[in-house]
């Protein structure tokens, strides 16, 4: 997930620069997790039947078209409310946009915001390991794609639900496009929850100068797809740009331990990092 939109470069080098990313900087990332996912399935678990804290509606949203093709994400927010709300947008781990990505949506509905859980598959939920892995690496063959997306998502949420303010969270590949959409939005965006994204080590220290909102990061020690000497040095760099930042690193969990339906799920962890979510968008979407 390279930020190729920020490279300001000439066509000839732009041309070899992308060819060169996408032969080889944009597979490390696909490749990684996939070691880190090789034995789990896209399955739905019990996380689907957790009934939110209130009651909420839900429905299929066309938030953007690309291509002339026409994206419809899941919206959730909480049920009988008209009156303006903060807005969070979802984005879906590796195997896309299943129901355990809106099951998690409606929780967050169940806390009081306009949950749109995005779509960056254009309608595929992968059901193995290596289609999952080929889905990442399409989108990180067309980043301009994927940020076009986040942006038409973040604009429907904002203008089209009215939220008053907007925050972003997701996991694995969904935690790197949420500090991406950061990145997009650095001084719009009010707040951003990266779960184990591995493209943290992508962002240079200048880029991550213009973020102006809050960052709440949650990896997992046992991570081998993140050394946790990259968790570190991102972790510095936000301190040392004076950026308001919490970092937190699970002891004995790796990456995706958060998701029920993977091997590395480990409840404990999921359900006190899930505490520090909602905390951190309580204290700062409030």
């Amino acid at each position: 997930m390279k930020r190729i939109a920020r490279w300001k470069l000439t066509a000839a080098i732009f041309i070899i620069t992308l060819l060169f990313s996408l032969g080889w900087s944009l597979t490390k990332p696909s490749n990684a997790i996939l070691a880190a996912h090789r034995y789990d399935t896209p399955s739905s678990t019990a996380i689907a039947l957790v009934e939110p804290s209130v009651p909420v509606a839900t429905e299929s949203v066309e938030y953007v078209n690309i291509d002339g093709q026409a994206i419809s994400g899941y919206y959730a927010y909480p049920e009988g409310v008209t009156e303006s709300l903060p807005g969070i947008l979802v984005i879906h781990e590796w195997w896309g946009l299943n129901e355990n990505i809106e099951a998690m949506t409606r929780r967050l509905a169940g806390e009081g915001y306009r949950a749109l859980a995005v779509d960056l598959y254009n309608g595929q939920v992968a059901e193995t390991p290596e289609q999952a892995s080929q889905l990442v690496q399409e989108v990180a063959n067309n980043p301009f794609g994927a940020e076009a997306n986040i942006t038409k998502a973040y604009n429907y949420l904002s203008e089209e639900k009215q939220a008053s303010i907007v925050a972003s969270i997701g996991w694995c590949f969904g935690g790197s496009w949420s500090l991406e959409t950061a990145l997009l939005f650095p001084q719009e965006l009010d707040a951003a929850v990266i779960y184990y994204g591995g493209e943290i080590g992508e962002a240079t220290a200048e880029e991550l100068s213009t973020l102006e909102m809050p960052i709440l990061g949650i990896f997992g020690a046992e991570d081998s797809s993140i050394p946790l000497e990259t968790v570190e040095e991102f972790e510095s760099t936000l301190n040392e740009l004076d950026k308001e930042a919490e970092i937190i690193v699970y002891q004995d969990a790796g990456h995706a331990f958060a998701n029920p339906s993977g091997q590395n799920y480990v409840p404990e962890a999921a359900e006190a990092a899930w505490k520090e979510t909602t905390e951190f968008l309580n204290e700062y979407l409030s």
